[in-house]
């Protein structure tokens, strides 16, 4: 069946192609399952001219719409309740020098609460634990003083999204020594940054390298502030422009600790709002900060074996209470957003399935058939192939209709990942079978003992 013009703005497809016959049940064995292809120039580059412009694909079991994110406050129902994550973005690359005056890039992942770093790092040849790091004056000097190694800015750390890897996964053990941490304020606290940063590499976690001032006065969150280059994802094939400073954020970013964005988030702005609230749609925030492992693929075949990257959450209890006060009038808890859907499911799993305020990290993997015990319904970008985003999109909407909806945004040619258009999911046949008839989870007190999920 081709697409076919209602004649109320939108278009309306029924898929007809199923999926195979061992996805049945959506159940994927291998990573093999969440396999598509799409053609690169599919790739958004850049954002849209307005947020809220993005085209919308509606995704309702077997039924696909084609709308606009403009839509949403008639595509949603009043009492229903948006769920934002209100994390924002922090200007994570760094450029600078080995003290022996080798190129090195930095691409931090996350401040630990000792107050060292973890983070990506990037040179001729990997950094030994001992290894100074210099940036900023101190970095001119080393290179000074070792002028055959040009300090590359032409291509910049990415994320692996490789099947492959990079190589960088062994463990090295090397404690630190408790005074050295990345003392100094918060970032984006707005305090002043020195000219010059100097960091020790003091261990490796997996392919992250564990990073510690060399001094007391060497901050890394203020150097940051001042000197650091927005984390554009790995399929952003140009440099970072002033324009990204800007839109490749949310206009409701307020938590600083991401190296990426929340991007079904970006398609949000103060029109939009304001035409949601007066359709009588209410939200919230919770807090989830977004590390560089968003982006890597799963290598192993069995998803099973995949050991989930760790991130922070906060679901404090006013959003618990509006997520109640939405179920208590009869509307959904609608997510924008994996990551405000991996901040709420790992409260509730904390919680014994029942939502309660939460902080702390998670490592929560859905994939299909995971229960979910809060989210009603999703806002949320295309994903990259293999990636744990993909599976958890199929865990909600079912395997099936998540690739043929797939499919249906390839052949209309829409606008993929962070920069790209959204979809608005409502959950698959096997999320219906344990719901109510109106389509609302069963109360985890009258669902039975639930077998914990990994996080």
């Amino acid at each position: 069946m081709s697409p076919a013009d209602t004649g109320t703005g939108y278009r309306s497809r029924m898929s007809v192609d199923p999926a195979p016959a061992s996805r049945e049940g959506d159940v994927a064995a291998t990573v093999a399952d969440f396999r598509f292809e799409l053609p690169p120039e599919l790739i958004a580059q850049a954002p849209p001219a307005e947020r809220s412009a993005s085209r919308l694909l509606v995704v309702d079991g077997a039924r696909l719409e084609h709308r606009t994110v403009r839509d949403l406050p008639a595509l949603l129902a009043p009492g229903d309740h948006l769920v934002f994550n209100d994390t924002r973005v922090v200007p994570a690359r760094l450029h600078g020098r080995k003290r022996s005056g080798g190129a090195v890039e930095l691409m931090l992942e996350r401040v630990l609460p000792d107050g060292r770093a973890l983070a990506k790092l990037r040179s001729s040849k990997s950094p030994k634990p001992g290894t100074r790091l210099l940036f900023g004056v101190a970095a001119e000097r080393a290179a000074a003083d070792s002028p055959d190694a040009p300090l590359r800015s032409d291509a910049p750390l990415r994320p692996d999204v490789s099947r492959g890897g990079d190589g960088a996964g062994d463990s090295v053990s090397v404690p630190a020594p408790a005074a050295r941490t990345l003392s100094g304020p918060p970032l984006s606290s707005g305090a002043a940054a020195g000219a010059s940063l100097a960091l020790d590499v003091v261990g490796r976690e997996g392919d992250l390298f564990v990073l510690a001032g060399a001094t007391a006065d060497d901050a890394l969150g203020p150097y940051l502030d001042a000197h650091g280059e927005i984390p554009l994802p790995p399929y952003i094939e140009r440099a970072p422009g002033p324009e990204d400073a800007m839109r490749y954020q949310t206009v409701y970013a307020r938590e600083p600790g991401a190296v990426a964005a929340p991007t079904a988030g970006l398609h949000f702005d103060d029109a939009l709002f304001d035409a949601l609230a007066a359709r009588g749609i209410t939200h919230s925030f919770v807090t989830l900060h977004v590390g560089a492992g968003t982006f890597q693929p799963v290598r192993v075949e069995d998803p099973a074996a995949h050991v989930m990257h760790a991130e922070r959450i906060a679901v404090p209890e006013a959003t618990v209470r509006a997520c109640e006060a939405a179920r208590g009038r009869g509307g959904r808890v609608v997510a924008v957003g994996t990551t405000s859907v991996r901040a709420l499911e790992s409260a509730a799993r904390a919680n014994g399935g029942t939502l309660a305020p939460h902080v702390g990290e998670t490592r929560l993997f859905l994939t299909p058939g995971s229960p979910f015990h809060v989210v009603d319904a999703m806002i949320t970008n295309f994903h990259l192939p293999e990636s744990t985003l993909l599976m958890l999109v199929a865990a909600f909407a079912g395997l099936g209709p998540t690739l043929a909806a797939y499919r249906e945004a390839v052949t209309e040619r829409y606008r993929f990942f962070s920069y790209g258009d959204a979809m608005l999911l409502h959950p698959g046949p096997g999320l219906r079978a344990s719901r109510r008839p109106d389509g609302l989870p069963v109360p985890a007190k009258d669902r039975g003992p639930t077998a914990p999920d990994p996080s």
